[in-house]
């Protein structure tokens, strides 16, 4: 069986010299040098990338993790619990708001059930454990040994979606009151205060904000998480869900395959993930800036740039989905663009001064 140690042998380093090739192949495009911007820097990242051989039409998909949280008794969430189980079986349908963007840009929409509250869901992948994680504001999410195992289960399903021909994986959730575990890893792992890394989540009415803050800091005096191990900052105040996304990760970058970051909830998982490998750096792509307080803080710790700056705040895996659009035209790009030679295309000479 594989091991987490395992897993994280396995992600390959950058191929430099595909990287120089493209990077080449770009500047010999019919276009003034760099006018593409940040699509160029892009399609030069994905042709590093072992897992990918060739750029143009890849398949693409979002897992989206779906788990309750018993944080949620605490009232840090005004949404009801039941909505995770109803928006889950919705997205089986196609029916939300990640399934309607994927839908724009050939993506698939793959939901799994990493701990929903509710009986199974019929021709729903499981990876539950329990209905429910455990309430960080009176213990740990979860035990440390789950915590590994879902990491792992999480990194095989990505590798059995590699094996079925996916090329992009794009992260997702769904998890009613999640944003109060993310803030609280984002705290530990970056050693913030809660009050830098706690914000309003789903519409939380700003007077309770503050309430929510002292969750937060409860959970973290309480359950002592180490900032140096990332497994117990999950397990002790993270969740289900979070600890899947952090598998998804990790399993992507195993894969040499790119890995598309959507918010808030998704950089705690990417930190996670680069505590615990920091070869994972070198497969995310962000896709926007989340509107949640504390997105600006993790993406500098990730030192990451997103895409897009549009003040989403679903979640879901939207932000991603929309990213693979910023895909489709990079590789676009690389693959259908006319050089120079042969195309008409002459430069202007340069500037004299």
């Amino acid at each position: 069986m594989t091991t987490l140690k395992d897993l994280i042998r396995a992600i390959p380093p950058l191929d430099h010299t595909a990287m120089q090739a493209a990077e080449q192949h770009i500047n010999g495009l019919a276009k003034p040098p760099r006018s593409l911007g940040r699509l160029e820097d892009l399609a030069v990242h994905l042709a590093g990338m072992p897992g990918i051989n060739h750029p143009d039409n890849l398949p693409k998909e979002i897992i989206v993790m779906c788990a309750d949280h018993g944080v949620f008794a605490e009232g840090v969430a005004v949404t009801p619990q039941e909505v995770t189980a109803i928006q889950a079986r919705n997205i089986q349908k196609q029916l939300t708001g990640v399934c309607a963007v994927a839908r724009s840009n050939g993506t698939s929409v793959l939901p799994v059930d990493i701990g929903i509250d509710c009986d199974p869901i019929d021709d729903m992948i499981s990876l539950k454990l329990a209905r429910g994680c455990g309430n960080i504001a009176k213990g740990p999410a979860m035990s440390y040994a789950d915590a590994e195992h879902l990491l792992i289960a999480s990194a095989e399903l990505v590798k059995q979606r590699v094996a079925a021909g996916i090329r992009v994986v794009g992260t997702g959730e769904l998890g009613i009151a999640n944003t109060t575990p993310a803030s609280a890893m984002i705290s530990v792992l970056c050693g913030l205060d809660p009050h830098d890394t706690v914000g309003i989540g789903a519409n939380l009415p700003l007077d309770r904000v503050s309430h929510k803050e002292a969750i937060v800091r409860q959970a973290i005096a309480l359950n002592k998480p180490d900032p140096a191990d990332a497994i117990d900052v999950l397990a002790k105040v993270g969740g289900y869900d979070l600890t899947g996304m952090t598998g998804v990760i990790l399993g992507a970058a195993a894969c040499g395959i790119p890995v598309v970051l959507d918010g808030f909830l998704s950089y705690a998982c990417a930190i996670a993930a680069c505590r615990l490998a920091p070869a994972v750096r070198d497969y995310l792509i962000p896709s926007h800036f989340s509107a949640e307080k504390g997105a600006g803080i993790a993406l500098e710790q990730l030192g990451l740039k997103p895409f897009l700056y549009l003040d989403l705040r679903l979640g879901e895996g939207s932000g991603a989905a929309l990213a693979m659009s910023v895909i489709n035209a990079a590789c676009s790009m690389y693959c259908h663009m006319g050089h120079q030679a042969g195309s008409g295309f002459t430069l202007p000479p340069s500037p004299t001064r």
